[in-house]
């Protein structure tokens, strides 16, 4: 294989070749393992617009550099609100490897990093699971559920009936109206929209429920910070804790040493939960360490496959 050609990986490729199973394996071993992962940063552009640039490495693994743009009026013009892609370089050579069309990506990486928090911290007998939202992170962490775990529940709610009403057809769950009436009684809560303002009130939750929120809108966002302060918090790492762009507006003012990075539960040094009536929290900010993860996978099993295209730039 010569080291001038470059492997492209279309949305459908990445979709065909990003499995769950694989997936999860390997954001395990990434979080546990060493990672160089500097803080995220953001060019703004006009009208509220940006682009988040993210560069990573992990032992073993190419150096991504990951770009999402943040563009909510895109949802009006049919496009992503978040349009993302990944550049994989060669360690050695620092030529090009791969370039991986990542917005379906993300949304898989992201929802399968809430699916992992869930198998770390939540109850053991925690069979029903509301996911709030019906986006794309949404539908992906709708199928995502049996990958961890067996539930007698799924449902859905959303600001927008319908899609939650689509999404739940899909994905064999259960359509609810009000959010309120969709988590009450929930062992596992997911977050999955792009709320500025908090969408769960504590409330509303039963004891020992896992929250996992992975929406990013600063400056604000969809989770309670009095949910955060409130249940045993976990975070994929403690750049969360910074402002955004690098981490999460609700995540403000809190102890970054109270919190449990996920890789430390999965080494044992810390646990997720204690007992059966805490309520565990996961924040997540979106690490490139899902994106080396993921983008890992699907660059192996293409090259395995000989799927994706070839080019010389």
């Amino acid at each position: 294989m010569d080291p001038r050609d470059v492997l492209v990986l279309t949305a459908e490729d990445v979709g065909a070749l990003l499995e769950p199973a694989p997936l999860l394996a390997a954001l395990a071993a990434a979080f546990a393992g060493p990672a160089t992962a500097p803080p995220r940063t953001e060019l703004g552009l006009p009208d509220g617009r940006g682009l988040l640039v993210m560069p990573g490495h992990r032992p073993g693994g190419p150096v991504i550099v990951k770009h999402v743009g943040l563009v909510g009026d895109n949802v009006a013009r049919g496009l992503p609100h978040h349009p993302a892609v990944i550049c994989a370089f060669d360690v050695e050579t620092g030529m090009l490897r791969a370039l991986i069309e990542a917005t379906a990506l993300t949304a898989v990486r992201t929802a399968a990093t809430a699916a992992l928090s869930v198998d770390l911290a939540a109850r053991p007998d925690a069979r029903v699971a509301a996911v709030i939202g019906a986006g794309p992170v949404a539908a992906a962490q709708l199928a995502l559920p049996p990958a961890v775990r067996d539930l007698d529940e799924l449902r859905i709610a959303s600001r927008r009936p319908a899609a939650a009403a689509a999404l739940a057809a899909a994905h064999g769950a259960r359509a609810v109206v009000d959010v309120a009436d969709a988590v009450r009684g929930a062992g596992i809560v997911c977050l999955c929209t792009s709320a500025a303002d908090p969408v769960v009130a504590p409330g509303w939750l039963a004891p020992g429920t896992h929250v996992s929120s992975v929406g990013f809108a600063p400056p604000g966002g969809e989770l309670d910070p009095a949910l955060a302060r409130a249940g045993r918090l976990l975070v994929e790492t403690r750049d969360a804790f910074a402002p955004p762009p690098a981490g999460c507006a609700e995540l403000a003012g809190l102890d970054p040493a109270a919190a449990a990075e996920l890789g430390e539960v999965i080494r044992g040094e810390r646990v997720a939960r204690v007992s059966a009536g805490e309520l565990t929290v996961f924040k997540s900010m979106g690490s490139v360490v899902e994106d080396l993860a993921a983008a890992e996978v699907v660059i192996e099993r293409a090259e395995q496959l000989g799927a994706g295209q070839r080019i010389r730039l």
